[in-house]
């Protein structure tokens, strides 16, 4: 079997690592923290020393980091993955990152020989546990065939998307939908508890209606119980509307809708929000602040 690489080990990576060692791969791990490490070692994994190390041990390496800049210096830093590569190599990276970022990745890669994929997922910790991701790849067709065995590990739908930055293009629009969603979810439900409405029943109606979407019944559903702890962090959803932003900004699209829920992102980061549950934009909507 290939030999297997994955950097980043926290909500989203630890449980996707986890899935391919019980599926049979040989895994070497690499995180900033040895806490991170220890469950995957604890389970049979290698640990490794660097990033380039966990390239060394390798035939594919997945990132699953926050940041553009994290992805960077992850691959194209010293002792990064970049120095360990090796004929046949090839980066998946599936972490939420600018297109722009992931092409530079890419091509730098590609010139030491590696192939690389952007391939960002969407479904949160619970569907990375249970393999039920969904997963948006960008990058060349064979390298996408030759990477799906692995992939199917992970998520239940996987769509390559397009070239390089592709996947990350489809993770963008994704979120942008989202994002949006949860704030509408959010104001209806401060609107009808501020008109004395029940919000558990005024959710439950939507949900048979044509407002019904995961959004309501997902996020809805920690609103309605100020369940605020963290599923994805807010502040992760934050970025993403950076990204989304800066991308509709270069190429001179208006993305109105993005930009006022930004905001309301923008004021949840501001009162200390940041590692809460993006259902947690109830709280700003309805002026509580932070709890």
């Amino acid at each position: 079997m290939q030999r297997v690489g994955f950097i980043g080990l926290g909500a989203m990576g630890r449980p996707m690592s986890l899935r391919l060692l019980r599926a049979g791969y040989p895994l070497s791990v690499y995180a900033r923290t040895a806490s991170a490490l220890e469950p995957l070692v604890a389970a049979g994994a290698r640990a490794c020393a660097s990033p380039q190390a966990v390239a060394q041990a390798s035939d594919i390496v997945f990132t699953m980091v926050t940041t553009t800049a994290d992805v960077e210096a992850i691959v194209l830093g010293d002792a990064g993955v970049i120095h360990g590569v090796h004929a046949n190599s090839m980066l998946v990276d599936m972490s939420t990152i600018s297109p722009h970022g992931a092409r530079r990745i890419a091509c730098a890669l590609a010139a030491s020989g590696a192939e690389m994929l952007d391939a960002p997922v969407s479904g949160g910790p619970a569907a990375a546990e249970a393999g039920t991701l969904s997963i948006m790849v960008g990058g060349g067709e064979a390298a996408f065939e030759r990477i799906t065995p692995l992939l199917q590990q992970l998520g239940r739908s996987i769509v390559r998307i397009g070239e390089s930055g592709a996947g990350q293009i489809a993770k963008a629009c994704n979120q942008l939908a989202l994002c949006v969603a949860i704030e509408g979810v959010a104001e209806a439900l401060a609107l009808c508890e501020r008109l004395g409405a029940d919000p558990s029943r005024v959710r439950e109606a939507m949900l048979n209606g044509l407002a019904a979407s995961r959004a309501l019944e997902v996020f809805g559903e920690r609103m309605v119980h100020r369940n605020f702890a963290a599923g994805v962090e807010s502040r992760l959803h934050h970025k993403d509307l950076q990204i989304v932003l800066d991308l509709a900004h270069g190429s001179g699209l208006p993305v109105p809708a993005a930009a006022a829920t930004t905001q309301s992102f923008n004021a949840l980061m501001g009162a200390g929000g940041g590692r809460r549950d993006s259902a947690a934009l109830l709280q700003i909507i309805l002026g509580i602040g932070h709890e």
